[in-house]
């Protein structure tokens, strides 16, 4: 009888670490499944004046997985806000866009940017004005500079408005995240955010552009 019951507690326990090492690689499978999921996300850097503007338009996208506000273009490593508003650095307050090809293309973000920004102002966009406010499209590789620039191209040929077109198309450099206060700042300061953006005349300038919204 005591060998029985041994050989009960033995059976139990190798159940036992048979159910865990089970439960394990199914863990492993999710875990790299999801992996793969992100691996399938692309990136996308657009510069169009103020980063909370710019951050709040592309969130509502849907395919848009992420936004991140931050600094490229520029010679200075690491900038602080401060160094970047105050001009000299060269960088353009920018958005690090990140989407699923599968829900958005690269193609209908264009479309989003160039209706989100005024292409005719040159180094400033709405009320602020500078270098760092300049409008852009950062590419990342062959492909994202021929959609850019045919974008350009057919909204030259289509726009409502008769002014030049004058927003860079540019290769990608350093991409440096701007400060977390910056993140989401129409979340987190939702009054503030639309005191800002309605003084500064973005979306009436938006209307005056491009009509109203679809």
């Amino acid at each position: 009888m005591l060998i029985i019951k041994r050989c009960i507690n033995v059976y139990l326990l190798m159940l036992s670490v048979a159910v865990l090492l089970i439960n394990f690689a199914h863990a492993q499978n999710d875990e790299s499944g999801t992996m793969s999921m992100a691996g399938t996300y692309q990136t996308a850097t657009f510069a169009g004046g103020c980063f909370w503007c710019v951050e709040s338009d592309f969130d509502k996208i849907s395919g848009v997985i992420e936004t991140v506000s931050g600094y490229m273009g520029g010679h200075v490593l690491n900038p602080s806000y401060k160094q970047v508003s105050a001009g000299g650095t060269g960088h353009a307050e920018v958005v690090r866009v990140t989407f699923d090809p599968q829900q958005v293309s690269y193609q209908q973000l264009l479309r989003v940017f160039w209706r989100s920004i005024d292409p005719t102002a040159r180094d400033r966009q709405f009320c602020d004005k500078g270098r760092q406010y300049r409008s852009a499209i950062f590419y990342q590789n062959e492909q994202q500079q021929q959609l850019a620039e045919l974008s350009r191209q057919e909204l030259q040929a289509s726009k409502p408005f008769t002014a030049e077109i004058v927003t860079e198309i540019v290769p990608e450099k350093t991409f440096y995240p701007a400060e977390d206060y910056h993140q989401n700042y129409y979340k987190r300061n939702p009054l503030r955010y639309k005191y800002y953006r309605h003084s500064c005349g973005r979306d009436q300038r938006l209307r005056e552009l491009w009509g109203k919204a679809d």
